[in-house]
C-alpha cells in the first residue's frame, strides 16, 4: 500500500510541475542559490575561487535524509542544508553574509519563473484551440443567452472568441506580473546588507548576473509579499476562467440543451449505479479546483502584513500555497486542453433550441425595426412585448402573432417580417468583432514570451 497522503502527489498535476515543487528540487534550487552567493563573494574579493567550485560539484550528492536529520536537531531547514552542504564540500564560508529567505526567496525566483513559463504554454494552447473553434464555427447560428433565459442569437465561434479573449488576458496579467515577481532577494538579515560590509551591492549585483534575474531594488529580511499576492490572485482569476468556461459545458451538456458536451464522457462510466449516465466530470472536477484556488488568495494577501521587518507567519502557509495553487491551475489547464480537444458539437441541437421559443428570441428586432419605421420606441417596446406575451400564451410563433397585429402591418409586409425576425440576419458586426478578437489574441500570444 502507498504511504502517499497529498492528492497532488498520484492524482493531480503534470510530472513536469511535480517535479518543480517537489522537495528534492527546491533543496537543489537553494544549494544553485548558495553556489551563485560564493561565486559572488569571490568576484568581490571576499574568498577565493575554490569554494563556489567545491559546493557546486557536490550539489547532486545532496542527501534529504541526511537534511530532515540535521533539521530535526537544528530546528532549522536552510541552517540544515548549509551545514550538509559543508559536511559534503568542506567549504568554510556557505551562507557567508546572507539569511535564509535570501537562499528561499531568490530559490523561489528561479522556481516561479520556470512554473509561469510552463502555465502560460499551456495557456498559449488553449488559446489556439479557442481561436481555431471560432473560426471554424464563425457562422454556427445559435442561442445567446442571459439570465439562463434566451435573449438574442449569436454563433458559437463568437461564444468561443469572448473566452479567448478572456484567457488573453490572464496571459497578459501572467506576463505583466514577472517583472514585480521574479526578482532575486540577496540584502541579509534586514535588507541592510551589513554583514558584508561596503560590498553588499556589489555582492547582489553578481548574484543576479549569475542567475540571470533582477535584483529587488530595496527589502525587509523578505522579499514584498505583494507580489506573491498577486500571484495567487492572477492564478485564482485564470482559474475562474477556467470554472466560467468548464460551466458552460456542463450547462450546455444538459440532455434537454446537448448542445455541447464532453468528448471522454461517452467513454467513462457516469454512475455506478446508472448504466445511461454520460457526466461532465472533467468540466466538474475544473469547477471543484477552482475552489480551492480561490481559497487561497486570502491566505496569501495575509502574508503581506508581517511584523516589522519580517516574521514567520509568512513561511508555514506558503509551503502550502505556493506548490499547491501552482499544482491546482496546472492540473486545470491540463483538463481544460483536454475538454477543449474532445468537445463534441451538435448543430442540430443548436437549431432545434434556437426555434424552442418559436421566434420570441427575435422580439427585440421586431422592435428595432419598428422604430426604425417610424414608431417611438417605447411604443415599439410595449407592442413587441404585448406581440411576444400573447404568442407565449397561445403558442403561437412571433411571427403569426406579429402578422395578426394592425399596428405591425401598418409598417411592415409579409417578405419584412420574415426578414426581421430570422436569426441569421440579425448577428450585428459578429464576424468583425470575432476577426478583431483574433488579431488582438494573436498580438498578446506573440508578445507574451
Amino acid at each position: 500500500m502507498s504511504n502517499e497522503i497529498c492528492v497532488f502527489e498520484w492524482r493531480y498535476g503534470s510530472k513536469e510541475m511535480r517535479d518543480l515543487f517537489s522537495r528534492k528540487n527546491i533543496v537543489k534550487t537553494m544549494a544553485e542559490v548558495e553556489v551563485a552567493l560564493l561565486y559572488a563573494l569571490f568576484k568581490a574579493g571576499v574568498i577565493n575561487e575554490d569554494e563556489s567550485k567545491r559546493v557546486k560539484e557536490v550539489i547532486e550528492k545532496i542527501n534529504i535524509e541526511r537534511i530532515n536529520e540535521l533539521e530535526k536537531k537544528l530546528g532549522h531547514d536552510v541552517m540544515a542544508l548549509t551545514v550538509h552542504l559543508a559536511e559534503l564540500s568542506g567549504a568554510k564560508y556557505i551562507h557567508y553574509g546572507a539569511t535564509s529567505y535570501d537562499i528561499i526567496d531568490t530559490a523561489y525566483a528561479i522556481i516561479f519563473s520556470k512554473a509561469l513559463n510552463i502555465i502560460k504554454q499551456k495557456l498559449r494552447n488553449i488559446l489556439q484551440i479557442l481561436l481555431d473553434y471560432s473560426s471554424k464555427y464563425k457562422d454556427l447560428v445559435m442561442v445567446g443567452r442571459t439570465h439562463g433565459q434566451h435573449a438574442l442569437p449569436i454563433t458559437l465561434g463568437f461564444k468561443f472568441s469572448n473566452y479567448a479573449y478572456e484567457f488573453s488576458r490572464s496571459l497578459e496579467r501572467l506576463c505583466e506580473l514577472e517583472k514585480r515577481l521574479v526578482k532575486i532577494k540577496m540584502a541579509g538579515a534586514v535588507g541592510t546588507m551589513a554583514a558584508w560590509r561596503d560590498k553588499g551591492v556589489e555582492i547582489e549585483k553578481y548574484v543576479s548576473e549569475n542567475l540571470g534575474i533582477p535584483p529587488h531594488v530595496i527589502s525587509t529580511q523578505v522579499a514584498p509579499r505583494d507580489a506573491f499576492a498577486e500571484l495567487i490572485s492572477d492564478l485564482a482569476i485564470l482559474g475562474s476562467q477556467l470554472d466560467r468556461f468548464a460551466l458552460e459545458i456542463r450547462e450546455l451538456m444538459r440532455p434537454e440543451i446537448l448542445e455541447l458536451a464532453e468528448g471522454e464522457a461517452v467513454e467513462r462510466v457516469g454512475s455506478s449505479t446508472m448504466p445511461h449516465k454520460e457526466n461532465p466530470v472533467t468540466a466538474e472536477k475544473i469547477s471543484g479546483l477552482a475552489k480551492v484556488l480561490r481559497g487561497f488568495v486570502i491566505a496569501e494577501l495575509e502574508n503581506i502584513p508581517l511584523w516589522h521587518e519580517r516574521d514567520l507567519t509568512n513561511s508555514s502557509s506558503e509551503r502550502i500555497i505556493i506548490s499547491h495553487s501552482f499544482l491546482t491551475i496546472d492540473e486545470m489547464l491540463d483538463s481544460t486542453i483536454k475538454l477543449m480537444r474532445t468537445l463534441r458539437i451538435f448543430p442540430e441541437n443548436m437549431e432545434r433550441n434556437l426555434n424552442l421559443t418559436k421566434g420570441l428570441i427575435m422580439a427585440e428586432s421586431l422592435m428595432v425595426n419598428l422604430t426604425l419605421r417610424g414608431l417611438p420606441r417605447h411604443t415599439a417596446h410595449e407592442l413587441s412585448m404585448n406581440i411576444s406575451r400573447e404568442a407565449e400564451a397561445k403558442n403561437k410563433s412571433l411571427y403569426e402573432v406579429a402578422l395578426e397585429n394592425e399596428i405591425v402591418r401598418q409598417y411592415m409586409t409579409e417578405e419584412d417580417l420574415r426578414q426581421v425576425l430570422d436569426p441569421k440576419r440579425y448577428l450585428g458586426s459578429y464576424s468583425i468583432l470575432i476577426d478583431r478578437t483574433k488579431d488582438y489574441v494573436m498580438k498578446v500570444i506573440s508578445s507574451c514570451i
